[in-house]
């Protein structure tokens, strides 16, 4: 079983921001659009802080197309 820590749920432009730590890949984060769509940058994070950090930049950045 594997076991995920959800850090925090932040709601920016309409988008959630997810951050969640898993022990095989550390801290992410993954957006979920208006429409339901999950994006996310892939490369893991040693800290909560800096996979929050990076997700609102990656919303800011692309605007998640979504």
């Amino acid at each position: 079983m594997t076991i995920t820590k959800i850090h925090s749920v932040v709601c920016i432009h309409s988008r959630v921001l997810v951050v969640f730590y898993t022990p095989a890949k550390c801290w992410q984060f993954r957006i979920v659009s208006p429409d339901g769509t999950v994006f996310g940058d892939y490369p893991i994070y040693y800290s909560a802080e800096a996979a929050a950090k990076a997700g609102p930049n990656s919303i800011y950045q692309n605007r998640c197309s979504g």
